[in-house]
């Protein structure tokens, strides 16, 4: 944190000052470590196993928060007599498909709970339409890309007849689930597994502990070294056990805090750049499945759930009133046809696989670089050389932009300038400062920007750019009778422009903050989304952002000093929803209403004003008594009581055990990463079953574990950001005081692996995967301390990833993630690029074609094939059908080999759904 976000880590130390304890989980020692109070070394990827021994301490020691957790989690329900745990089917839950590696979820319910789909809806069959191979499974596995996404409702169900057991003694409660679950989870095996000792992971757990109850609240801060894996969710929701499990959500100090990559990630979430989202959180439609906003609607949520997703409509159609206004009408389903609709997977992955097999003409990219800043570089690359058209908007020649003469291919001869037809756009952009508009920082607070200068020469805005080119679209359209061209003649585009011809800001900001379309209020801003209506009376483009334009006022630019407010300051930005500045805050008060202490009140129940009122905006309906019990049958907000915090649950509460809504299972489970010198100690099962793997030549995979050949890429590197660089460079490599502070991309290494390996410092090494090898400066340094894991040293190598090779930066150098291979998360899509194996070698790489020759003769001796690493359930190994961790080995043998060139079952070798990222 001190290293990516210095800034905000100046709250870290104000806090140590005032007595606080910071713990510095990592697997390098960074600038953070130094001045944390502890810092743990940890083999990058194996965090669930020590997350899963904590939840294990608290539950064992009964160090949770108990009234907090009976009242306020679903750890008194009931789970369907159906679900199998990973103990008792060797590392995958009940319901696994080994032929299409994903799971039927309906055993995983709870006991009388009608089950449905992680989408909202019915259950359907698992793998539907999946029957056969060839194109049926390809088209299965595409839409399994793009038909489970939740946006943030949460997954629907019918809450009325779940059993529950209120002494949380019975067997299939989910409190009990969850101990049996986690009791093997020891200190022991965080030694063996993670290399931690078990007398720091117990300093870890005795402080957390300590400082979580009535008082006390505790909060985990994690960013991409937990979301770039095979099970990135789930690491970070047994983060939200713990929390749950310690009473630390919705209560000042506590929860889980996400650290973005950029200024305004999390806004590019909220108004999504993401494929199989709309703004607000609301999944994309799906096409076949989604042939009216009823059906649509249906899918988000059930009608008979609690919370505040059963007003979905409402969010929908005030969306796409704000998209095509008059033309938006209840007789035409408010223009729901002009959705674009889902056919599958359409994340950043499957689209650059999509470009190599020639189905896509032409590309925008907008503020990344993927050449140098996605998985598997390589792939990027030759993905963009089969385009047509290629749109680059950027401050800065990015390699992304000139691959066409400069990318290491050409080097290596894979691609050849004079045969690339690919036609390249570069747009220069706007910096941040050039413009207006506001940031959406991980607090969830709008703060507004105020333009400082004028961009220079042809440098343009997103929002200029983006609205002129929406204008020449429609004037080449105009007067077209297509009924296709309808969608874009109709869109709302008539925004008022300042005195140098841009678009106002803040037009943009009152639409996504909606307003009264009709009565006596008509043109009248919104206040808040309760004010939202499902008629098309009214209008907004981003449901939980309304309010940010409450009475007319840019809340957003507020800027009260902290000395004239609250310490809450409500008048600094303005937080989504509604300003609320922690959510679910009505947890941070007891059963009856009350505080937990006065020491941590946030917010109460007024008895005498019958109101919730406090320092924070409640996150519940203001004028519901905490004695308010639902009537037989209640849903919706009406189906809240008054004791139910996590209004946008389904049930109300904080799951400890998700019930629906996730495609790898209930409960976090230790998988290995799809690349990992170590056997997997918890079960046969090497990696995670549900992961999105791709065999394909140009997407080879190191062994893993004991199989044979993993021996020849015996250590771990992870990759990491640096101060100095932002991302993928395009922001810092052509800026002179940056480039020379970090110039050269390089690999840290422990003094004992420099040895191993005869490295010196500062000289060169290769650093080798299956995919290829790539060369950087040697820094020999302790930060980087070997690991005893399953009785044997574990090596780590560090490698920053701002680096590409290019010729129009001030600095270059060969890009860490050229070494990932594209395996992805089942959830959300998102690449495994924290944790993989490779070798290091001294001296440089070779050049030219010698490189591929160099990789394929590595590969060669480790026996690569395209099944490598690609069979999704593990297969059992010995004469009997046993594996050895059945007898409790730490060592054995994880994955089989299927015929050299082919794919698991039901696998095409050359396509398959990938996705993009978060």
């Amino acid at each position: 944190m001190a290293e990516c976000h210095p800034v905000g880590f100046q709250w870290v130390m104000e806090a140590k000052a005032r007595g606080a304890k910071v713990i510095h989980i990592d697997p390098r020692f960074t600038r953070t470590s130094a001045v944390a109070d502890a810092h743990l070394p940890i083999r990058a990827g194996s965090d669930i196993v020590f997350l899963g021994a904590v939840v294990n301490y608290i539950l064992g020691n009964e160090k949770y928060f108990d009234e907090y957790v009976r009242r306020y989690t679903n750890a008194p329900m009931l789970v369907s007599e159906d679900f199998r745990d990973v103990d008792e089917l060797d590392g995958v839950f009940s319901g696994y498909d080994p032929e299409t590696g994903t799971y039927d979820t309906s055993s995983w319910a709870y006991e009388g709970m009608a089950e449905h789909s992680a989408g909202g809806g019915p259950a359907s069959d698992p793998g539907s339409g999946a029957e056969g191979s060839g194109d049926e499974d390809e088209e299965s596995e595409s839409s399994r890309g793009a038909g489970h996404e939740l946006g943030g409702h949460g997954a629907a169900l019918d809450h009325s007849e779940i059993q529950r057991d209120e002494t949380l003694q019975h067997p299939r409660s989910v409190f009990q689930v969850l101990k049996r679950h986690y009791a093997r989870y020891t200190p022991e095996m965080v030694q063996e597994t993670c290399g931690i000792s078990p007398e720091q992971f117990l300093e870890v757990c005795e402080a957390v502990t300590a400082n979580s109850g009535r008082d006390r609240t505790t909060c985990w801060v994690y960013s991409v070294g937990w979301t770039h894996h095979t099970v990135g969710v789930q690491m970070i929701r047994t983060s939200a056990i713990i929390q749950l499990l310690l009473g630390n959500m919705g209560r000042p100090g506590g929860g889980i805090m996400a650290l973005r990559g950029h200024a305004s990630i999390q806004g590019s979430t909220d108004i999504p750049t993401l494929f199989n989202l709309l703004p607000g959180y609301l999944p994309m439609p799906k096409a076949g499945e989604h042939d009216s906003l009823d059906e649509y609607v249906k899918e988000i949520a059930s009608p008979d759930q609690k919370g505040f997703w059963t007003n979905a409509k409402s969010y929908s159609v005030n969306l796409l009133k704000a998209w095509w206004g008059d033309a938006a009408t209840a007789e035409n389903d408010f223009a729901f046809q002009y959705l674009p609709k889902l056919t599958g997977d359409h994340g950043t992955y499957a689209t650059v696989m999509s470009m190599l097999r020639d189905e896509i003409d032409g590309y925008f990219l907008l503020g990344q670089n993927p050449a140098v800043g996605s998985a598997h570089g390589k792939m990027q690359r030759m993905g963009l050389s089969h385009l047509k058209w290629l749109v680059v908007r950027d401050l800065n020649m990015i390699e992304s932009a000139t691959f066409w003469k400069d990318a290491p291919e050409i080097e290596t001869g894979e691609l050849r300038t004079e045969d690339i037809d690919t036609e390249v756009f570069f747009f220069p952009a706007a910096a941040h400062v050039e413009k207006g508009g506001t940031f959406t920082q991980t607090h969830r607070m709008l703060q507004w920007h105020h333009k400082a200068v004028s961009p220079p020469g042809d440098c343009q805005s997103d929002l200029e750019f983006f609205y002129k080119l929406g204008q020449k679209v429609r004037q080449r359209l105009a007067g077209s009778d297509d009924p296709r061209d309808r969608p874009v003649l109709d869109l709302t585009w008539d925004y008022p422009l300042l005195e140098d011809g841009e678009i106002d800001p803040e037009a943009v900001l009152r639409e996504i903050n909606g307003s009264f379309l009709t009565g006596e209020k008509a043109g009248q801003p919104l206040n808040t989304f309760n004010e939202m209506q499902p008629d098309g009376s009214t209008s907004g483009g981003c449901w939980i952002y309304t309010g940010v334009y409450a009475d007319g006022v840019n809340q957003a630019a507020r800027r009260k000093p902290g000395r004239e407010q609250s310490w809450v300051a409500p008048e600094w930005g303005w937080a989504w929803p509604m300003n609320r500045r922690v959510l679910y805050n009505r947890a941070a008060a007891d059963p009856d209403g009350k505080p937990w202490s006065e020491r941590k009140a946030l917010v109460w129940w007024d008895e005498e004003q019958q109101k919730w009122t406090g320092h924070d905006v409640p996150d519940f309906e203001v004028g519901k008594a905490p004695s308010y019990r639902p009537e037989e049958g209640a849903s919706g907000p009406a189906g809240l009581a008054g004791d139910d915090p996590f209004i946008m649950q389904a049930d109300g509460k904080g799951w400890l055990y998700a019930p629906a809504g996730l495609l790898d299972g209930p409960l976090p489970v230790h998988y290995e990463p799809q690349e990992s010198p170590v056997s997997n100690p918890m079960s046969r099962q090497q990696s995670n079953p549900t992961r999105e793997v791709f065999p394909r030549e140009d997407n080879l995979q190191n062994p893993s574990g004991d199989e044979p050949g993993a021996e020849l890429y015996p250590y771990v590197f992870t990759t990491y950001r640096l101060t100095e660089h932002h991302t993928a460079g395009g922001m810092s490599r052509w800026q002179s005081v940056l480039a020379e502070l970090q110039p050269e991309f390089f690999c840290e290494v422990s003094p004992e692996l420099a040895r191993e390996r005869g490295l010196e410092n500062n000289g060169w090494a290769t650093i080798i995967s299956a995919r290829t090898a790539i060369e950087a400066r040697v820094m020999v340094t302790e930060r980087m301390a070997p690991l005893r894991v399953a009785g044997r040293t574990v090596h780590q190598i560090g490698l920053p990833y701002h680096w590409g090779v290019g010729n129009d930066a001030l600095v270059s150098g060969d890009s860490a993630n050229d070494l990932f291979g594209v395996t992805l998360d089942a959830n959300v899509h998102i690449q495994e690029t924290k944790v993989a194996s490779c070798d290091i070698q001294p001296g440089r790489r070779p050049r030219g074609p010698a490189l591929l020759d160099y990789v394929a003769a590595h590969r060669e001796r480790a026996h690569v094939t395209v099944a490598t690493g690609n069979q999704q359930r593990t297969p059992p190994e010995g004469p009997d059908g046993r594996h050895p961790s059945d007898a409790g080995s730490l060592g054995h043998s994880t994955q089989g080999q299927v015929g050299e060139g082919h794919a698991p079952a039901g696998r095409d070798t050359d396509a398959g759904p990938d996705g993009g990222t978060s």
